[in-house]
């Protein structure tokens, strides 16, 4: 059982890196702002936020999510393919998520334009 200490931990954790996510988001949209296609601007978008916000269940605590990308790499680091390749699973089908979602915005501004 978790106590109140680590929950809270836990919470603030996830707030801090949405909060730095978003920032982090609005510098690369207006930095993006230059290409000249729309469907290379949102794509580099989309898979900003397929890497950076796709989570993996911890396999040491029910319920708490990791990002990915940070556990992936660390469990790569450490040599543990298993959970290494649960991470870029997950990696692998929230990139796919993101494209059916680029796919379905660029169908958006296509019909939007006529």
């Amino acid at each position: 059982m978790i106590d109140t200490d680590a929950q809270t931990a836990y919470a603030v954790f996830w707030a801090a890196y949405v909060i730095a996510f978003a920032v982090f988001f609005y510098m690369m949209k207006k930095l993006f702002r230059f290409l000249p296609l729309y469907g290379l601007r949102t794509l580099l978008l989309a898979a900003l936020v397929a890497v950076l916000l796709t989570p993996v269940e911890s396999p040491e605590l029910a319920g708490w999510w990791i990002p990915a990308w940070l556990f992936g790499g660390y469990e790569l680091i450490l040599g543990d393919a298993d959970n290494a390749g649960r991470a870029w699973l997950n990696l692998g089908i929230g990139g796919l998520a993101m494209l059916l979602v680029w796919i379905l915005d660029l169908v958006r501004y296509r019909l939007s334009r006529r």
